[in-house]
């Protein structure tokens, strides 16, 4: 119940559902007595989408959250990675999403965020050759799970089956971390998820008594990227990043509502 809760409180406060809500509302107060109403809400739509589909709002709002963990360097062998990462046995990826389309190879199912995660988790497999690789997600009944997709993926970029444990039956982060803390108690972890989701998933694990060590991917803020006149610019990459900011803040503040962060 509170799953569903959640996605059906967050949306409304997402930039295009709320601009498409309120225009639309706006636009049929046009035709009552309540014009200036209406004209009020077109407006406050029309101006939310110029704000959040602004890039330098967008690095405003989604740079904090990408900046909190840094980024696990690039290494020949382990011996170049920092101890906490040398330390771990245990790759954890958090689902990303795929598509359910038979025809195309499993990578190419798999959601820009769910492929960039993967991908950083292999390179860290290879680096730590001892480490399992633990891949998670549900997809609902009658489909493959979001772990299979993710195993299966894995294993067609070079990882071996056997180095890999499916979770199925995780829906959202806070299913996965208290799944992890049943499995994996106080052992540390690589946490590899999307740089602007880490922050949360951080809080949730760390909650639930893991020990998580953070491994960010899927960076959507590219430093240097957007300097200068270019932050006065607009486009849709800028509103999908602050989309992605609102949300997860939207996530962080629903977290400690409940104690669980």
């Amino acid at each position: 119940m509170l799953f569903w809760l959640k996605k059906a409180l967050t949306v409304p406060f997402l930039p295009l559902y709320f601009a498409l809500c309120t225009s639309l509302f706006g636009s049929a107060l046009l035709w009552t007595k309540r014009q200036k109403l209406g004209r009020a809400l077109v407006t406050a739509a029309a101006l939310s989408l110029l704000i959040f589909s602004n890039k330098g709002v967008a690095l405003l709002l989604l740079g904090p959250l990408e900046t909190r963990y840094a980024p696990i360097p690039e290494a020949g062998t382990n011996a170049g990675l920092p101890s906490p990462v040398t330390a771990c046995r245990t790759i954890v990826v958090l689902g990303g999403g795929h598509s359910d389309t038979p025809q195309l190879s499993r990578v190419n199912q798999l959601s820009s965020s769910a492929l960039s995660r993967l991908a950083e988790a292999v390179r860290l497999a290879r680096l730590l050759p001892e480490a399992m690789l633990v891949v998670s997600g549900n997809n609902g009944p009658d489909h493959p799970s979001h772990a299979q997709i993710l195993a299966e993926a894995a294993q067609s970029l070079g990882v071996a089956p056997e180095r890999i444990v499916r979770l199925d039956d995780t829906r959202d982060t806070e299913d996965e971390a208290l799944e992890l803390a049943r499995r994996l108690g106080h052992k540390p972890f690589l946490l590899v998820t999307s740089a602007w989701h880490l922050p949360r998933a951080m809080a949730l694990c760390e909650n639930a008594g893991l020990r998580p060590v953070p491994a960010p991917a899927d960076f959507m803020v590219r430093p240097g990227a957007d300097t200068g006149w270019g932050l006065v610019a607009w486009d849709l990459g800028a509103l999908e990043r602050s989309t992605k900011a609102i949300h997860e803040r939207l996530g962080l503040f629903w977290v400690r509502l409940r104690g669980r962060a």
